[in-house]
């Protein structure tokens, strides 16, 4: 018989799975990429069960399971399509500000119980804003489709439901009252605002519904009395996160409106950390869109995100990054970013392990450029990648640091001399081309061959 609250497992047999994995993952072969994150996978999801049968009613677990409607098992399912702490498939996957993508309902649950950090990583949360990915989304919706399983549904809130919370007439009472010339009534209707589109989707979804409710947001009487007091203008940029990232055609409409992204821009430049992190949330999202990269660009964008990333505030420092990093995928934007001092505060995050994982990915795509390449040199740039291939337990760190090594001297020969006397010093660029990732492996192959060409002539002539 199974040990009360263990499911189809008692605790006694979840202990001694789970000390099996550790052995199996302290012992595992480090070529191994996919064995050990299946391992691994495994581990996290027996210590979230062993977690249950210890806090959870019976009644509890089994009513997590049949809400999803599949084996405690979740046979065939890739791993990239299950959630990291139950191991099933998701439902509702969400972006955890680590950069992790959970199942909305385990990972509300883990913040719920107190906890600070990312499951996964153990990183420490600057804030716990929940952000739907999209991308997983479809792609689990495609996978089950084509292996013939039932597509996943939305875990429904009861209060979700509720026809006032879907009601066009309310949001159209809203708006309104948001032009009204009381400023308390304004800002009171703000706050409803922000509070409804934060909690309800089916009230984010009227803004595509009910004509003209995009436009009437960005009036001039109602921006005047947002750019007059922070509380307001707090609630409102919030509410323009919420709208756009439950609707693309909505966050469209709202990059075609100069106001409305105007109000973005201004907002990054206020004293206040909240409004700020709304901002740059928003930014991150028109960013991504390809027909508004040249356009932010030209309005000064890119030097305001390096300032936020040089201010290094937790709260908004990982949207601005995310923001650079799309903006900089336009060459214009690139050069930009290398004219308005963006290797020096990149390197400087770099060495001081802030957000590295971000720093590198933008680094990459500016170090292709001459002037960035001579930057990155002397601020002690391929030294500090070096350090990362021996130190950095993130294989996607490595493979980042080793890309931008590879351009830099394939643009730049002279750049090759400086990395051969570092890898003749410690030889890490062998390690990587036999136990990397593939990408990783192959970059670094490819500057040993590089090393050894050259130094062959260098010999001969």
């Amino acid at each position: 018989m199974a040990e009360k609250g263990g499911g189809a497992k008692g605790a006694t047999e979840l202990k001694k799975e789970l000390q099996r994995l550790v052995e199996a993952i302290v012992e595992e072969d480090e070529s191994d990429d996919y064995y050990g994150l299946e391992v691994t996978d495994h581990a996290i999801r027996t210590l979230f069960l062993l977690r249950n049968s210890k806090s959870n009613p019976p009644q509890e677990s089994e009513k997590l399971k049949d809400l999803y409607g599949l084996s405690e098992d979740s046979e065939g399912v890739p791993v990239e399509f299950r959630c990291p702490i139950s191991g099933l498939l998701f439902k509702e996957p969400v972006v955890l500000a680590s950069g992790q993508t959970y199942d909305q309902p385990f990972i509300q649950k883990w913040l719920k119980d107190g906890h600070q950090t990312c499951p996964r990583t153990n990183q420490l949360l600057p804030h716990t804003v929940l952000i739907p990915n999209l991308s997983i989304k479809n792609m689990v919706v495609k996978w089950c489709k084509l292996h013939n399983c039932e597509v996943p549904c939305r875990i429904i809130d009861n209060d979700q439901e509720n026809p006032a919370h879907k009601n066009s007439d309310h949001l159209v009472e809203l708006l309104e009252k948001l032009s009204s010339s009381s400023l308390s009534d304004a800002k009171s209707a703000g706050k409803e605002l922000r509070m409804l589109t934060n909690r309800f989707p089916s009230f984010k979804a009227l803004f595509a519904d009910v004509s003209h409710a995009i436009p009437q947001l960005f009036n001039p009487i109602l921006l005047e009395g947002i750019y007059s007091d922070d509380d307001f203008r707090e609630d409102f940029v919030a509410t323009i996160l919420n709208i756009s990232i439950h609707d693309i055609d909505v966050m469209n409409m709202v990059s075609e409106i100069p106001s409305a992204v105007s109000l973005v821009i201004e907002s990054l430049k206020v004293n206040r950390a909240e409004i700020k992190s709304h901002a740059a949330a928003v930014l991150s999202l028109l960013s991504a869109l390809d027909s508004k990269k040249h356009e932010l660009g030209k309005l000064g964008i890119v030097k305001l995100l390096i300032d936020l990333l040089e201010e290094g505030h937790p709260l908004v420092s990982k949207d601005a990054a995310l923001a650079l990093k799309n903006l900089c995928t336009v060459v214009e934007n690139r050069e930009k970013a290398i004219s308005d001092g963006a290797i020096a505060v990149l390197m400087c995050k770099i060495r001081g392990s802030i957000l590295t994982d971000e720093m590198l990915k933008i680094l990459a795509k500016l170090s292709s450029h001459h002037k960035a390449i001579e930057q990155i040199e002397e601020h002690g740039g391929i030294v500090h990648f070096f350090n990362i291939l021996m130190d950095n337990t993130d294989e996607h760190n490595k493979e980042t640091c080793v890309a931008i090594l590879y351009t830099m001297c394939y643009n730049d020969r002279r750049k090759l001399r400086e990395i051969r006397g570092v890898e003749n010093a410690c030889e890490i660029l062998n390690q990587v081309a036999q136990t990397g990732t593939s990408r990783a492996k192959r970059k670094a192959s490819g500057i040993l061959e590089r090393m050894h060409k050259f130094a062959f002539v260098s010999h001969t002539t």
